[in-house]
């Protein structure tokens, strides 16, 4: 198994480039062959990590870990006051008629959830050959698969979201594409201030990686 590659690192936080299939934490009911970024990060420096948020299994880029507990307590509160600003790119389905909107379609867990309010904004950032968009999210909030289920809404599912598209449609258009069984969704980016040094952060996945 490839290392990690580490995007930031100080005595407090590190960050990594999630890549796509491994969980961020040990589930519920373990599978012997799950991959678990914290574990393998855990064992790559050394040291232990604390989880301070979440990337959806089949999400990659930036994954954010404490280094120290009141570091983590510190990380997490800035994620629930929604002071962390999130930054993802994807690759949907179809061309949207506007090159910016805001959905604030609100979201339910599950049937038996209460619903919750739910808002992103989206900005075009290039309209691809063969009926393709690669899109710009802004969640400002964090429910579950947010981006995910507001890009359905609006009629621009993801690439290679087997929950929300289909097995036999998402396998055709990996084969367009040539990504496989990707989900074509990666956290691009994140923007905060340092929960210590109170310097400004901003940790960022090189490249055009989703592609």
């Amino acid at each position: 198994m490839e290392p990690l590659t580490i995007l930031y690192r100080d005595e407090w936080l590190i960050a990594v480039d999630k890549p796509a299939g491994q969980l961020v934490h040990p589930a519920d009911h373990p599978q012997t062959d799950d991959l678990v970024t914290m574990k393998i990060l855990r064992d790559q420096i050394g040291q232990q990590v604390e989880v301070v948020h979440r990337l959806d299994r089949p999400t990659t880029g930036v994954l954010l870990f404490a280094l120290e507990k009141s570091a983590g307590r510190k990380l997490r509160a800035l994620f629930e006051k929604r002071q962390m600003e999130k930054i993802y790119h994807a690759v949907v389905i179809g061309r949207p008629a506007e090159d910016a909107w805001i959905c604030a379609e609100p979201l339910r867990k599950n049937a038996d959830s209460p619903e919750r309010s739910a808002e992103t904004e989206f900005r075009v950032l290039r309209r691809l050959a063969n009926d393709f968009t690669l899109i710009e999210a802004k969640p400002k909030t964090g429910r579950f698969h947010q981006i995910r289920r507001h890009l359905l809404d609006a009629g621009h599912p993801i690439v290679g979201d087997y929950r929300y598209v289909g097995i036999e449609r998402c396998d055709k258009l990996g084969e367009q594409l040539g990504t496989g069984t990707r989900m074509l969704l990666q956290a691009k980016s994140l923007h905060f201030q340092h929960p210590v040094t109170g310097e400004k952060v901003s940790i960022e996945v090189p490249g055009n990686t989703i592609q």
